[in-house]
């Protein structure tokens, strides 16, 4: 008996394509975390604003390239000043965010970093509360506490911990959760919505033009010693920054990979911590679903 009827290519390709699509976004997020790691701490690269400019640039250009001429997604255009100014206020809490992340990958190891960054359901909770006053289910926020008892555990079992850097991270994930809850405030009438890559192409342009004089101020003499770094050695490079969405399983294997990279010692608590933390999250995600 033919099984020709029951095949059906649209459907493979359509799951290839959905495979690729996740296996490219593990990758570019893994990938530019432990870049950021082994520039900021161990090549010795002392320039976080620096960097996230750099980033931001790369942003723009790619951005560009797959809205107006890969045509990935429609062009939206920014149709009022008001828009812009919103659209501007979230690039700077962005800019923040991953300037306060790049800091604390100078001080922290890459595993205590992603225990920390897991906790952002917590802070858009409060900052949901705070700013709409938009209540969740009371199970909701009970799926909270195990995501911060777990974070408490890590940080007291951290072998590596820096309070600096612990505090360059809580504010990284805070300005992540902020920066949610502001678009979806902002940019809530639909003449204002964007999708991410429109919003990405608006965002990065003027996130350049925030980190620039302050790289300039900051961190003096940088344009010339990279050039004189990437003179003498050829590897080094930057990747483009791509939409720092937390997601649960990558943040896991960002852990593994970095503790077999970078061999940062890791103990029973510091593990028991971030599975707490893991485990809280997965639990508000799904009590978040069932209170829709």
């Amino acid at each position: 008996m033919s099984t020709k009827g029951n095949w059906s290519p649209p459907a493979v390709s359509g799951r290839l394509f959905t495979f690729a699509l996740v296996a490219s976004w593990y990758s570019s997020n893994i990938g530019v975390l432990l870049l950021n790691k082994y520039l900021l701490s161990n090549y010795g690269f002392k320039y976080p604003i620096f960097l996230t400019m750099c980033h931001m640039t790369a942003c723009s250009l790619l951005s560009y390239v797959a809205i107006a001429w890969l045509r990935v997604v429609p062009m939206q255009t920014v149709r009022s000043r008001l828009q812009f100014l919103k659209i501007a206020t979230l690039s700077l809490v962005f800019c923040g965010s991953v300037v306060s992340g790049n800091v604390s990958l100078k001080y922290l190891p890459v595993s205590f970093n992603q225990a920390v960054g897991a906790t952002t359901p917590f802070f858009t909770a409060v900052f949901a509360y705070l700013m709409t006053v938009k209540r969740e289910a009371w199970m909701t926020y009970i799926t909270l506490i195990p995501v911060v008892t777990g974070v408490i555990i890590a940080s007291g079992g951290e072998p590596s911990f820096h309070l600096f850097g612990f505090f360059m991270c809580v504010g990284a994930t805070a300005a992540r959760a902020l920066k949610s809850v502001l678009q979806g405030i902002l940019l809530s009438s639909e003449g204002e919505k964007l999708n991410s890559m429109n919003l990405l192409l608006y965002m990065a342009p003027i996130a350049v033009v925030l980190l620039l004089p302050a790289t300039l101020i900051m961190e003096e003499n940088v344009v010339g010693i990279t050039m004189a770094l990437a003179r003498e050695d050829f590897k080094i490079h930057t990747s483009a920054l791509t939409l720092q969405v937390l997601g649960n399983a990558k943040g896991a294997v960002a852990v593994v990979v970095s503790i077999l990279i970078f061999k940062n010692p890791v103990t029973v608590t510091g593990m028991l911590g971030y599975t707490v933390t893991v485990i809280g999250v997965i639990l508000y995600s799904e009590a978040k679903k069932r209170s829709k």
